[in-house]
């Protein structure tokens, strides 16, 4: 299983809501007009034909609605509604499970500074240790494994639960609150390292995300890992490109990547492309365009690695830097995450994120069940490929 961000993930990404793809504002007003998708159903008020989008959406706020009235849970209402929609990518997230959800697309979250991947035989094994966050501060380090949190054993358990575990939210009744989750509680994580285990209690903290990392390979080629697509992180690849002024190649590491903003998507691909067509969309039967912005650097050789990991906007970068002949794909084949999901407010002031559409890579491949195939197939040796297949472009340069 791929290494994921314990951070980065909503709690409810394990009942099929992943990171959202959102779109200008066009999008979301879209959404809220019913502009979306296929016909089905009359307007009450006009008797015209209303889109799918608009009728779920409308279906879930009237199931919300009658839960508040006979005083029942219309989160639970709202979720029954989503499910029997039919909606993969749908989901509900209470009023304040959506602004943590938000704080993570801005790069922000509560927690200890933590990476970490579930290994094929169960262990959870830390693979990266933030800089100045409580888990630094402790001396924990890429590696060691991560037993137990607040002696709850963590072995075998989904990555997304032990998010919660670490961040303090209620999983499955385990805790009757979300309120451990503030900066300053404590939490205790048992630990091992070779023979040797041992228990750390920290505070969790206010951090801010890294989800652009850039580092160095052997002839001159710079490494740019995009961990998620937060705000500002589109920047940060571009500038990652023109600070490489002596680079004689790029790895671009979408591995792992659940996704995150559209327009940052679009904007990482900007310091790779001279412009151009980036992915299509469809509104209300109208195909919409996102293009790169021009001057790129569109010469120096770029390998883009994935992953099953890789998902939702960071497939429709990787979708248009093969279709487009710029990157060599090297990996192994992504998610297949192609949908687009818009929230709304519910009468409670929880939230339902419905799907809407679905993009398009450039030369017209749809992604969502199918995921992207990687022009190479590598699975632990990646890297390397990567640095092979650079030093025979930069042959030809």
């Amino acid at each position: 299983m791929s290494g994921r961000d314990l951070f980065s993930q909503p709690r409810r990404i394990r009942r099929g809501a992943a990171l959202t793809l959102v779109f200008a504002s066009v999008l979301a007003t879209g959404a809220a007009t019913g502009s979306f998708g296929d016909p089905y159903r009359k307007d009450d008020a006009t008797g015209a034909p209303r889109s799918a989008p608009a009728a779920r959406q409308q279906d879930v706020a009237e199931a919300a609605a009658e839960a508040m009235a006979e005083g029942t849970s219309p989160v639970e209402a709202a979720e029954r509604a989503v499910s029997r929609s039919g909606d993969r990518w749908g989901a509900v997230y209470s009023e304040g499970e959506y602004e943590e959800f938000q704080e993570a697309l801005d790069g922000e979250y509560t927690g200890v500074g933590l990476w970490a991947r579930l290994e094929r035989d169960g262990r959870v094994e830390i693979t990266r240790v933030q800089d100045g966050s409580p888990a630094a501060g402790a001396g924990i380090r890429a590696g060691d494994r991560l037993v137990s949190v607040d002696g709850k054993k963590v072995d075998g358990r989904p990555v997304t639960d032990v998010v919660s575990l670490l961040r303090g939210d209620a999983i499955d009744g385990e805790q009757d609150t979300a309120e451990d989750a503030a900066a300053g509680t404590k939490v205790s994580l048992g630990l091992q390292r070779g023979t040797r285990t041992w228990q750390e209690t920290l505070r969790r903290a206010r951090l801010s995300t890294e989800d652009v990392t850039v580092s160095s390979l052997a002839d001159g080629i710079t490494v740019i890992k995009v961990d998620a697509f937060t705000k500002g992180s589109g920047d940060m690849v571009r500038a990652a490109v023109e600070q490489a002024a002596d680079a004689t190649g790029f790895v671009l590491d979408l591995r792992g990547n659940s996704g995150g903003l559209v327009a940052e998507a679009v904007t990482a691909s900007s310091a790779f492309l001279d412009g151009g067509l980036v992915a299509t969309y469809d509104v209300n039967g109208e195909q919409r365009a996102l293009h790169a912005d021009t001057g790129g650097d569109s010469t120096r050789p770029l390998v883009a690695l994935v992953d099953g990991g890789t998902m939702s906007a960071a497939e429709l970068l990787t979708g248009a830097l093969q279709d487009r002949g710029r990157a060599v794909v090297v990996g192994s084949r992504t998610f297949g995450k192609g949908s687009v999901q818009m929230p709304s407010r519910l009468p409670d002031g929880s939230v339902a994120e419905l799907t809407v559409g679905h993009y398009r890579t450039p030369s017209g491949r749809g992604v969502d069940g199918r995921g992207i195939t990687p022009d190479l197939d590598a699975d632990d040796d990646a890297l390397q490929r990567a640095e092979t297949v650079l030093s025979g472009l930069g042959e030809y340069e």
